[in-house]
């Protein structure tokens, strides 16, 4: 919302309680701004068995957005309710498929809400941005080398959550880099053993993490954190036994990311710091920190300040 309208605060009548619990650093941003998102009343908190209709209907909402993250079964009983009610309901995907479908659900969005020409505006600078790195990778066609993602690293000390076929997996694909995990996680995301992580021996490693990963010696990053913060974490996680011995590893080949950053229409971010990170000589004047800037000046009401990724050579 904060894309489309200059005071997203006011087009809510509830929401989720997700983005105070999970992310309260970025929570934090938006309340700098709009300090009244505070008296927003919350009507579950961010999972299927929490969402709550009774609340829902009790905020009197003139439109209700779903996630595309339900299961099959509920929303059909969710969307008879608010039938009854004669309330609308539209679904969004920023999660599962944010590849394949922050596009449609940015345009779905802004037609629900009214801001048809800024979710245009933006919809063609993010397709612009993307067509950049695509078109070039076609051109050049330059030979994938593996990629290692392992995200919300080090938070359980174990090596190595990371994303199969969509989510982030989708966006290693796009910026031209083999993605290990993709080959034995036919999900959205899995675990990868060490000893098959150090069989493939990838040559870039990315992690994923952010302020929820605070004290448990996970990578740490995004607002509030400095680039000094972020790197010392990067190089903690890295040490650990095993994944010290990854060939990313060993040449310093690595880097970190944001974790929520891919579950928002920022993720054009994602896809340019990967491109960068995985062809550097194709995608050498590819700057997401630009990138990012325009965004905050053009598009968004709540600006992203921080440390959305890092590299961990200076």
């Amino acid at each position: 919302l904060a894309l489309l309208d200059r005071d997203p605060v006011a087009l809510l009548a509830g929401w989720s309680a997700d983005l105070r619990r999970r992310d309260p650093s970025t929570y934090a941003l938006v309340r700098a701004v709009f300090p009244k998102v505070d008296d927003v009343p919350i009507v579950g908190e961010g999972s299927e068995e929490s969402f709550s209709v009774e609340k829902a209907l009790s905020v009197q909402p003139d439109l209700v957005v779903l996630s595309g993250r339900l299961g099959a079964a509920r929303p059909q009983q969710m969307l008879a309710q608010f039938e009854a009610a004669g309330i609308p309901v539209i679904f969004v995907d920023f999660f599962a498929h944010p590849f394949r479908n922050t596009v449609p659900s940015l345009t779905i969005l802004g037609r629900a809400i009214g801001r048809e020409d800024e979710a245009r505006a933006y919809v063609d600078f993010y397709q612009s941005r993307m067509a950049r790195i695509s078109a070039r990778l076609k051109a050049q066609a330059p030979a994938r080398p593996k990629v290692l993602l392992e995200a919300h690293a080090g938070g359980s000390g174990e090596c190595c959550n990371a994303p199969g076929r969509g989510s982030i997996g989708d966006f290693i694909d796009f910026a031209g880099g083999h993605n290990i995990a993709a080959d034995v996680i036919p999900g959205t995301h899995g675990r990868l053993s060490l000893e098959y992580v150090l069989r493939e021996d990838p040559t870039i490693y990315v992690a994923t993490g952010g302020p929820h990963l605070k004290g448990t010696g996970g990578l740490v990053l995004g607002p509030g954190f400095t680039p000094q913060e972020a790197r010392a974490s990067l190089a903690e996680v890295v040490a650990r036994a095993g994944v010290s011995q990854i060939a990313a590893v060993r040449t310093g080949d690595v880097h970190g990311l944001f974790h929520n950053l891919v579950n928002l229409p920022l993720n054009v971010l994602v896809a340019e710091a990967l491109a960068k990170w995985i062809h550097p000589d194709l995608f050498a004047d590819t700057d997401p920190a630009a990138t990012l800037k325009e965004i905050n000046t053009r598009f968004l009401a709540v600006p992203f300040s921080g440390t959305y990724w890092i590299d961990l050579k200076p």
